[in-house]
């Protein structure tokens, strides 16, 4: 095929939408891009629980070799540890205002309002297209899993905590009763 030297120049531009593409790929690193509410609940979940698991192997390490002495070391891992943490929920809230249409900028909505951060959980995305792309890919069933445990692990942490303070209350209503 002949080269037309009168041609229009073709570039490709990053913030145009890939029509030829159904869905955007997940890229969890970055602000660019939308994310569905099960996915963003499932890595949410993940994230907190790897952090929470790698912060409770640390613990257990230092407190194993240094017989119960946390050092400052230990303090400084887990603050860089918990910065990515928040680096990569805000990532994440960001690509879930993208998917309902909304500017990166409302995740601010969810650090500063009460319970305002339920919108990302329950709003659903815009059905299709937007301007900030091609709808995510559809939930693989690990997606499905980690965000169906993510509702019961909570409901086990507080039934955790109530349990036992409720059975002290009874012991101490029990004797008051009994004086």
């Amino acid at each position: 095929m002949a080269v037309n030297p009168y041609e229009a120049p073709r570039a490709r531009v990053a913030d145009l939408v890939d029509e030829a593409a159904e869905f955007q790929p997940v890229r969890m690193w970055s602000a660019k891009g939308r994310i569905g509410r099960l996915r963003y609940l499932a890595y949410t979940f993940a994230a907190w629980f790897a952090m929470v698991v790698i912060v409770g192997l640390l613990a257990g390490l230092i407190v194993g070799v240094t017989g119960g002495v946390f050092s400052l070391a230990f303090s400084i891992l887990v603050l860089f540890g918990y910065a990515a943490l928040f680096v990569f929920m805000i990532f994440l809230g960001i690509q879930r205002s993208h998917d309902m249409g909304w500017s990166g900028w409302t995740i601010l909505l969810a650090l500063f309002v009460p319970f305002a951060g339920f919108v990302w959980i329950f709003k659903s995305g815009t059905a299709g297209a937007n301007d900030y792309g091609n709808p995510p890919p559809p939930n693989t069933l690990g997606v499905k899993i980690f965000a169906c445990v993510l509702p019961l692990i909570m409901v086990a942490m507080m039934a955790a905590v109530a349990i036992p303070a409720y059975q002290q209350y009874l012991e101490r209503v029990r004797a008051v009763q009994q004086q």
